[in-house]
């Protein structure tokens, strides 16, 4: 059983970002524990892609707090949120297909010894890295246009837990792959839970979510339109949710007459 901790990892209170006329994101909520996934989905323009890039520092938000282990910080750039412990996967992968697993795993981090390029150490900790998460690759030194999809995708992920981070953030990363290969990576993000990760998963697939998500955050035209437990909320729920389809007039003159009875 994994221990989710009390206090969150991230935490998201109130947090807007605005482009120029379009308002992008609108007082969004969201918490992520240790040991937890939570699925962040959303219709295409929802602002799934915009929250996490404001995670991951690219785009700074204008309003609300960002906390970290329970105090606000400031994520102004990418640096910010690598030195905190945020770790993004995006899913162009920014894998290169020259270069090796090893390659891959320290492009840009390279280990050196008196100036040269230490591959045996690099090469050890790598087979350590890959052992650890249980990533099955047929060589640590096999071109990386040689792996499936999956494959690739897992190393992708592993070349982000060299930084040590407590938070991944996780794009799309079933996207396009066959159903072995999505088997492959779900297991690895349940393992990264397993091993007391805080994941954030963003998906379009709800069998990959109901598959390893603990919560789902369902964003709707930049705004929170939810936040469910999987193992109690319905499929047809977290779907009503995503499209819309429990904000109509209907609902809207319900809620009205609630509040005029108050």
């Amino acid at each position: 059983m994994v221990y989710v901790t009390a206090t969150p990892v991230l935490a998201l209170r109130g947090v807007s970002k605005r482009f120029g006329a379009v308002q992008a994101l609108t007082d969004v909520e969201l918490e992520v524990h240790a040991g937890q996934v939570v699925a962040l989905v959303g219709d295409n323009g929802a602002g799934k892609s915009t929250l996490v890039k404001t995670i991951a520092g690219v785009h700074p938000i204008d309003d609300g707090v960002i906390e970290w282990e329970g105090r606000p910080v400031a994520i102004n750039k990418p640096h910010d949120a690598q030195e905190l412990g945020v770790a993004t996967v995006y899913q162009d992968l920014a894998l290169c297909d020259n270069l090796d697993v090893v390659g891959n795993l320290y492009l840009g981090r390279e280990l050196r010894s008196w100036g040269v390029l230490n591959e045996v150490e690099m090469e050890r900790r790598a087979r350590e890295l890959l052992n650890t998460l249980s990533i099955r690759i047929p060589s640590v030194r096999i071109p990386i246009a040689s792996l499936s999809g999956g494959q690739r995708q897992t190393v992708a992920i592993a070349r982000s837990m060299l930084g040590e981070p407590r938070l991944v953030i996780l794009d799309e990363p079933t996207a396009a792959l066959g159903v072995e290969q999505t088997a492959q990576v779900l297991d690895l993000v349940e393992r990264l839970r397993e091993r007391g990760y805080a994941v954030i998963l963003v998906s379009h697939n709800m069998e990959d979510v109901r598959a390893v998500a603990d919560k789902v955050a369902v964003l709707r035209l930049g705004r929170n339109n939810g936040f469910f437990d999987v193992a109690s909320t319905s499929q047809e729920d977290i779907i009503s949710a995503i499209t819309g389809a429990t904000d109509n007039a209907v609902t809207r003159r319900a809620a009205r007459n609630v509040e005029v009875k108050k």
